[in-house]
């Protein structure tokens, strides 16, 4: 099955992807000429006890090697020693030629991918108190890896940028509009590049431009949000102002009444700071079973009869539904559903228990096909009849990563609501 490309972007050039964690950095490299992953890997556990790295390259055994990694710094010299040894085919340059990092929180002037310089890092830096778990270990990556790879281009690829069409109505916040104006306070939200890599490859699947596909995307991971996409530009999101609006997540309590802060910091005398520790790592799945953020955790109480593991399931896949049965209103026509992320890509029961009950909006799925569906490649869980059409499609960011930054070092690059990923369809 084909996952598409970019054709402008079968340049010379060889880009190393780097996703930096609090405490993790995950990576990739490209070669563009080919279109290949040549190696990727992860360097789990930076700065703590059992640190190790797992690293695969093409046509080898994948590597894992247990050691101390003191920072993200070390992390990138070690995953730069990994890539540069000798490779099994000698078909690939071992050469980095720029390096994307994947950047959680642009704001509303960093709106499309860019090379990293002073005012670009300033930026990204103001928006840290908005994404307190991401954009900072993401600027701790970039800085470190500046000073590793000084002789090349960095380019930042934000996670809010395909994000930015979203309407004015859609993006308005009903507060004084002076803070509006003065903050910058706006629906911006989030896992942009997974939403795009997926609504491309629908409109793929379906044979259709992606002007032509209106559809609703999950992304169900320890992270979790919906986003409307009409006529293949972002319509609509979940998330808000920061990754904290939205669906029931792992830890985060998504959707909430603004009240319930004020009134909990008043009665238990806390400081924000205190209230935005427990509601980002505190609540979620977590806070509704008191100890589990995993979902396989979770089913595993459910099929164990746990009432709060059942709780936490119903109520995570019926605020979900309720995006869905809300976008599909927003956007008039619905032509797709697709599923992705962690969760989204391999639960079954968690996509069945979504689906079920919207058959009055022509979604159905197909049981067989659910079950068989485990995230290992793209497939069609719809049922017959079913006007919608229901995917599950693993997410592949670093490829949106890679062909952001060839287009734009080769000089063709045009943001993303110009149609810029032609995505061949599947074969």
């Amino acid at each position: 099955m084909t996952r598409g490309c970019l054709k402008i972007c079968l340049v010379d050039l060889n880009i190393l992807t780097l996703n930096c964690g609090s405490s993790s950095v995950k990576y990739s490299l490209w070669d563009m000429r080919k279109f290949q992953k040549i190696s990727s890997g992860i360097v789990e556990r930076i700065g703590l006890e059992g640190a190790f790295i797992e690293h695969r390259t093409v046509g080898s055994t994948p590597v894992r090697l247990e050691r101390p990694v003191a920072d993200h710094s070390e992390a990138i010299s070690l995953v730069l020693g990994l890539i540069k040894a000798p490779l099994v085919s000698e078909n690939h340059s071992r050469k980095i030629d720029a390096v994307a990092h994947r950047i959680v929180h642009g704001g509303d002037k960093l709106v499309h991918s860019t090379i990293i310089d002073e005012k670009v890092k300033a930026e990204i830096s103001k928006w840290s108190e908005l994404a307190p778990l991401h954009n900072p270990p993401n600027l701790v990556g970039i800085e470190s890896a500046m000073k590793l790879l000084p002789q090349v281009p960095h380019v930042a690829i934000f996670d809010t940028a395909f994000l930015s069409t979203i309407p004015p109505q859609a993006h308005i916040y009903a507060i004084p509009r002076e803070w509006t104006e003065q903050f910058r306070i706006r629906r911006y939200g989030f896992h942009g590049t997974s939403h795009l890599y997926v609504s491309r490859r629908t409109a793929a699947l379906l044979g259709k431009n992606p002007r032509q596909v209106s559809m609703i995307s999950l992304h169900i991971g320890n992270g979790v949000s919906v986003t409307a996409v009409k006529e293949g530009l972002a319509y609509d999101h979940s998330m808000g102002f920061t990754p904290l609006e939205g669906a029931v997540m792992g830890t985060r309590c998504g959707d909430l009444d603004p009240a319930i802060p004020l009134y909990l910091m008043r009665k238990l005398n806390l400081t924000p700071e205190q209230m935005e520790e427990a509601l980002n790592r505190r609540s979620g799945l977590l806070g509704i079973t008191s100890r589990y953020s995993d979902r396989r955790d979770i089913l595993r109480g459910v099929d164990s009869g746990d009432e709060d593991c059942k709780l936490a399931f119903a109520t995570e896949c019926y605020r979900l539904k309720k995006y869905i049965g809300s976008y599909a209103a927003a956007l008039g026509r619905l032509d797709a559903i697709t599923f992705t992320g962690g969760t989204g890509e391999r639960s079954p029961r968690h996509r069945e228990a979504i689906c079920s009950g919207l058959e009055q909006i022509s979604v159905r799925i197909e049981e067989e096909r659910n079950n068989r569906a485990t995230g290992d490649s793209e497939s069609d869980i719809s049922g017959n009849p079913s006007r919608v059409k229901v995917y599950v499609i693993p997410t592949n960011e670093e490829i949106v990563f890679a062909e952001d930054t060839a287009a734009l070092l080769d000089g063709r690059y045009a943001p993303h609501r110009e149609f810029r990923y032609s995505f061949e369809n599947a074969t």
